[in-house]
């Protein structure tokens, strides 16, 4: 199983699980795709898009569960990132927790599978 990441505001993640879906943050709408990050991306994406934020949630997802809607394409550096041409379905996230600033400022990933 390949696990993929998704920085969101914990208040949409809060409403996106009520309504079962996550239909993507603002950039993401404007972009057209939901933005993810592989465990090693991540912390990058948290400090170039989220800095000082204490207010977000990490979701862990299933990569494979959402099928031929997630494709894998170039972004910094020619580095492929995962984006999901649809809305994210909440079955197919494999947990969720808040993503915490550390003593450093820079967000606590603690140690990620991926």
């Amino acid at each position: 199983m390949t696990l993929i990441f998704k920085i969101v505001a914990s208040d949409e993640w809060q409403a996106a699980k009520s309504a079962g879906a996550f239909a993507g943050a603002a950039v993401d709408r404007a972009d057209g795709y939901i933005h993810f990050s592989t465990a090693a991306q991540a912390p990058e994406t948290a400090a170039k898009w989220f800095a000082g934020r204490e207010d977000l949630t990490l979701v862990a997802v299933d990569a494979q569960a959402l099928g031929s809607d997630l494709k894998w394409e170039p972004s910094r550096g020619g580095a492929l990132f995962p984006h999901l041409y649809a809305a994210l379905p909440t079955s197919a996230v494999l947990w969720s927790r808040p993503l915490p600033l550390g003593p450093d400022g820079r967000h606590d990933f603690g140690s990620l599978p991926g």
